[in-house]
């Protein structure tokens, strides 16, 4: 087993505030917003729980995506005044080929009006004695900014929409 963390952000936008909820912090708008965002790409967003610690999150990705089908994630904290998310994939996506275990933390920070910044911090540890090559490392952050950067688009467009 090799322990990995890899980290990236990424500037969005959108106020953290408005981010927040359309990804992290209100349910229902994640599961509404998130398939809208993310057309052709992620199919549904179901959520089992009040979005706090212990809420599980189903990902059901189009057929067209490929390898990936469903990803399910457990919170393991929510913390709505610094809008910090932690959570453990617990099916789906690397862990189930690659990883024993993948836990992502998502921070939102205002960076200014109508401006954040999302930073992505993602804790693994593999299955063999290999470490995860660089290019499944740089997919497992990529993946978190995609979707937030699919959001933002889908925000710009929707300006009254969790406003």
């Amino acid at each position: 087993m090799v322990a990995g963390v890899i980290t990236d952000e990424c500037t969005v936008a959108v106020s953290a505030e408005r981010l927040w909820k359309a990804c992290f912090g209100n349910v229902s708008a994640r599961a509404a917003i998130v398939p809208k965002a993310c057309a052709g790409f992620i199919d549904a967003v179901e959520v089992e729980g009040d979005g706090g610690a212990g809420t599980v999150t189903t990902m059901k990705f189009n057929a067209a995506v490929g390898e990936v089908s469903v990803v399910k994630s457990r919170t393991l904290s929510l913390d709505e005044a610094t809008f910090v998310m932690r959570a453990e994939v617990i099916e789906g996506g690397k862990v189930t080929a690659q990883l024993k275990s993948q836990v992502n933390e998502v921070k939102v920070e205002a960076a200014g009006e109508g401006v954040s910044v999302v930073k992505v911090k993602v804790e693994y540890d593999t299955l063999g004695d290999a470490p995860l090559p660089a290019e499944d490392q740089a997919r497992l952050t990529k993946a978190y900014l995609g979707l937030v950067k699919k959001v933002e688009a889908y925000l710009a467009a929707h300006p009254d929409e969790l406003a």
